[in-house]
C-alpha cells in the first residue's frame, strides 16, 4: 500500500522530519557531489517563487511509481536501481519527509532528505536563493 506523498502539514518538523533519514544541508550536498541524484520535490509555483535548486530534478511527489519504478518507463535514467543514493529536497521537511519515506517504502535503500529545506540547501551550497519566498513551503 502506497503512503501519503502529500506536505505533511499536521506533523511538528521533528515528526515530519523522523519520517525518513534526515540530513544537515552541507552533508547531502555532499552526497551529491559524490553522485547522490538530488530530487525537488516542491511544486511548480514554489520553484517558480523560491528559485530552482542547480542540479536538482524536479518530481511530482504524487507520480513516484512512474518516475522511480524500475520498470517504469518515465523512469529518471539516473535511477539504475534500488541502491541508486537519493537527496529529497523541498521547502521544507514536511514536504521532503513522506517522499523519502515512500521511496524507501517502495525499496530504495539510500535516500536521505534535507534538514531546513531549500534555503538550507542553498546556504549549504552558496548558491543564492532567487525567488521572493522563504523556501518554507511545499506546495501540493
Amino acid at each position: 500500500m502506497t503512503q501519503s506523498t502529500a506536505p505533511a502539514a499536521d506533523l511538528t518538523l521533528d515528526e515530519a522530519g523522523a519520517l525518513a533519514p534526515l540530513e544537515h544541508a552541507g552533508v547531502a550536498l555532499a552526497r551529491v557531489k559524490s553522485g547522490a541524484v538530488l530530487i525537488d520535490v516542491r511544486g511548480a509555483e514554489n520553484i517558480a517563487r523560491d528559485g530552482a535548486v542547480d542540479g536538482a530534478i524536479p518530481v511530482d511527489r504524487y507520480n513516484l511509481e512512474a518516475e522511480f519504478g524500475l520498470d517504469s518507463p518515465n523512469r529518471h535514467p539516473a535511477v539504475v536501481d534500488h541502491d541508486t543514493p537519493i537527496v529529497v529536497v523541498c521547502g521544507s521537511v514536511r514536504g521532503s519527509g513522506p517522499v523519502a519515506r515512500e521511496l524507501i517504502a517502495q525499496g530504495f535503500t539510500n535516500v536521505v532528505h534535507v534538514e531546513g529545506g531549500v534555503a538550507s540547501w542553498h546556504e549549504a551550497a552558496g548558491t543564492p536563493q532567487s525567488g521572493d519566498g522563504d523556501g518554507a513551503t511545499c506546495s501540493v
